[in-house]
């Protein structure tokens, strides 16, 4: 069950309305990375975020600094996210921001079945999970936002990447099916697709990737990760977020089924 709530940053008799007031907000991974600046763009422009997230002092923290909640869940034992769990934790919810996610790079031939269960498991059945269980009670209430954090790698493909990229070519069609599901009943679902983000996931593959090809850490972004981008640096989580935090918005609700790309042009060629 969410825990840990704080002291809203905007509360007050004075405040002036936000965009987002009245609005609850999930973000999965919110406790680092971009789904930490993803939660802090969606409560200051007035949602109540819950904080979902398997790291629990980090989640605490995040909430506390928002004043949301947090939801300790770790997102890869989809056999735990049981009906009534997910029931109690999404059926409030209007804006669901599905950003968990890990990486793992190896050649195919060498990559381990488990580990490749458990990317897809984490970053597309848990998402389907989330969204089949948000998905009645957006419908009553007539609005919902589904946010997918998908990848530049959920259009193109890069070597030694097999799962994540697998992973996240499902999230898009999961994501433009919702899209064609929910468009009448006021429901929106799009994906958000950032290059290489300033994040620990990206700064730990750079000692995998200068491994795999044999450079020094130093090359891995200009040699591999940014050669495709015509902007030679790595996306801000706070880019992201605010691009996540406009499509949770009322100014966005003609879009849905739709692929964001955020990659400094690689997508371009």
């Amino acid at each position: 069950m969410t825990e840990h709530p704080g002291t809203a940053p905007n509360s007050g008799p004075e405040r002036l309305r936000l965009p987002l007031d009245g609005r609850r907000a999930l973000v999965t991974g919110g406790a680092s990375g971009i789904g930490e600046a993803s939660a802090r763009a969606l409560a200051a422009r007035g949602a109540e975020v819950v904080i979902a997230d398997r790291d629990a002092r980090e989640a605490a923290r995040v909430a506390s600094d928002i004043g949301g909640s947090s939801w300790v869940v770790d997102l890869q034992d989809t056999h735990a996210l049981t009906d009534d769990v997910l029931a109690a934790e999404l059926g409030t919810i209007d804006i669901l921001v599905n950003n968990a996610g890990i990486q793992r790079v190896n050649p195919i031939e060498t990559f381990e079945v488990e580990e490749f269960r458990g990317i897809l498991r984490l970053m597309l059945e848990a998402p389907f999970l989330l969204i089949r269980a948000a998905l009645p009670g957006m419908y009553e209430r007539g609005f919902g936002r589904i946010i997918n954090v998908s990848s530049v790698h959920g259009l193109r493909a890069s070597p030694f990447k097999s799962a994540y990229v697998s992973a996240k070519h499902g999230l898009e069609g999961l994501s433009k099916t919702t899209a064609l599901e929910g468009g009448e009943r006021g429901v929106t679902s799009n994906c958000v697709n950032p290059g290489y983000v300033r994040t620990p996931l990206v700064e730990k593959q750079l000692a995998d990737q200068a491994a795999l090809h044999g450079i020094p850490e130093s090359e891995v972004l200009s040699s591999i990760m940014l050669t495709e981008s015509a902007i030679k640096r790595l996306v801000e989580p706070r880019e992201v977020a605010a691009l996540v935090a406009w499509l949770a918005a009322d100014e966005a609700a003609m879009v849905t089924g739709a692929s964001y790309t955020m990659d400094g042009g690689w997508s371009a060629r």
